[in-house]
């Protein structure tokens, strides 16, 4: 995709996306500097798993560094020259921003302008950064698209996504460093959070505990497997983001700019109901999930569908991986990493 080697940073390194990152651009012969400051939002354990099997690999070194630590990350960029990063690091999940605001403020802000402020001052060439499809909030034209406008965020953590969003193209505008945002919808797989549906679902259900399907498992998401992510955010970050000739001011498309900024969804384009995702994993482990129906919770959407139609176009992109394969995988990956 790019003959010559990169030095990139990879924010969220021990995270679930930025580990498998950071697989794909070594392998590809990649210098990577892998940041993270393993916080306890879920199990260090399984933080420290996905470390380990990047460290010691030829190209990796990691960094234990918190993005909110000013000094440290100012450090970091003057000393290492990247010229490509990608900012995975995030507070995460809808559900904890309702008891934990502070912590998206934190990470989510004021560390996203320490990532921002680096990428300025050491000519970085291009910053790719995780938004989220919490962003199109109270949104309810489907698929969502890019182009649409995202002002109704109904989480914090949307909010803070929606920000970034914001802050990337200010810096775009004001400095000419190109950003690329990408609106990453449900993302599953092996070595995923322990606190996203699937995960939990799969432990509950070989615990022989009841599931909580929120919603009344009418709820529809576009579960969107790892190695499909990986692979869309492999292709942006070496397509750096150029200005849209053709925007306008009086009519703003708000996915584009005169400025070198895009957005992206990352999806799978093919939305599925809650309880047809617990049929496939019920099937797969071989025992029936006790299934306890709860309400739409705060700060929740009823459903996400992404069109991936600019991302396609303008990078090959294309999801490959059915659900009921990846959910296949993501078992053998489970069984085998906690020996049940």
């Amino acid at each position: 995709m790019k003959p010559t080697m990169d030095k990139i940073l990879v924010t969220g390194a021990a995270g679930f996306i930025g580990y498998h990152l950071c697989e794909r651009l070594l392998g590809e012969g990649h210098e990577v500097v892998g940041l993270d400051n393993l916080n306890d939002y879920y199990d260090v354990s399984l933080k420290q798993a996905r470390l380990a099997r990047l460290e010691g690999r030829d190209g990796f070194r990691f960094v234990r560094l918190d993005l909110a630590d000013r000094t440290g990350m100012a450090a970091l960029f003057a000393r290492e020259g990247f010229t490509r990063v990608v900012n995975l690091a995030a507070q995460a999940g809808v559900r904890y921003s309702l008891t934990n605001p502070h912590a998206y403020i934190d990470s989510n802000l004021v560390g996203f302008i320490n990532i921002l402020e680096g990428c300025r001052h050491n000519q970085v060439e291009h910053l790719v950064y995780a938004s989220s499809s919490s962003v199109y909030g109270a949104n309810t034209a489907m698929p969502f698209s890019i182009h649409d406008n995202v002002d109704h965020p109904v989480s914090l953590y949307a909010a803070s996504k929606k920000a970034n969003e914001l802050m990337a193209h200010t810096y775009s505008h004001l400095y000419g460093l190109p950003t690329t945002g990408l609106r990453f919808f449900t993302v599953y797989g092996p070595w995923g959070r322990p606190d996203m549906a699937l995960f939990l679902f799969t432990r509950a259900i070989l615990a022989g505990r009841p599931i909580d399907v929120y919603n009344h498992g009418r709820m529809q998401r576009d579960f969107t497997y790892i190695d499909d992510i990986i692979e869309g955010v492999t292709r942006v970050t070496f397509r750096t983001a150029t200005a849209n000739a053709v925007w306008r001011g009086d009519a703003p498309d708000p996915g584009t700019s005169a400025a070198p900024y895009r957005l992206y969804n990352i999806g799978n384009n093919n939305p599925v109901e809650l309880l047809e995702m617990i049929g496939i994993l019920e099937q797969e482990l071989g025992r029936e999930a006790q299934k306890n129906l709860m309400p739409l919770q705060p700060g929740d959407v009823p459903a996400t569908y992404a069109d991936v139609d600019d991302l396609m176009r303008d990078t090959g992109f294309r999801p490959a991986t059915p659900l009921a394969e990846g959910i296949r995988r993501f078992v053998g990956w489970y069984r085998d990493f906690y020996k049940i």
